[in-house]
C-alpha cells in the first residue's frame, strides 16, 4: 500500500511517464511488490519555499511499516529522482515520512 505523492510548481511534460519511474523507485525502496505501489502526482500547484517561487517539490512517502531508520536513504533516493527528473534541487524538496497503523488504511472495502 505505499504511496508516493509529488506536489511541484514546475510543469511537468511527461508526468505519465515519471509517475511509472517513481512507481518502480518505490517498490525497490521499499522492497514491496509494485502491484502495491499508487503514485500520484501533482504539477502546477501553488508552492512557496523560502520565500520563492523557484522550482520546489512536496514529495509524501506512506506505506504500512515505514522503517524509520531508512528514512535518511528513502530521503536521498527521493531527493535524486526529482533532481534528475524535474530538475529540483534536493535543498528545494521536503519530503514526509508516515507509517500509519494498519487500521487507519483502507482498500478494497476493509483496511489492512
Amino acid at each position: 500500500m505505499p504511496l508516493l505523492e509529488i506536489s511541484t510548481n514546475t510543469s511537468i511534460d511527461n508526468a505519465a511517464d515519471i509517475a511509472v519511474r517513481a512507481s518502480a523507485l518505490t517498490a525497490e525502496m521499499l522492497g514491496k511488490p509494485e502491484s502495491y505501489v499508487m503514485v500520484k502526482i501533482q504539477p502546477q500547484q501553488i508552492l512557496l519555499f523560502a520565500g520563492s517561487n523557484e522550482p520546489a517539490a512536496h514529495v509524501k512517502l506512506k506505506s504500512l511499516g515505514l522503517p524509520e531508520n531508512a528514512t535518511a536513504g528513502f530521503s536521498s533516493a527521493i531527493c535524486n529522482f526529482i533532481s534528475e527528473q524535474l530538475n529540483i534541487n534536493s535543498a528545494r524538496v521536503y519530503i514526509e515520512f508516515a507509517s500509519p497503523q494498519r487500521h487507519m488504511w483502507g482498500w478494497d472495502q476493509t483496511t489492512f
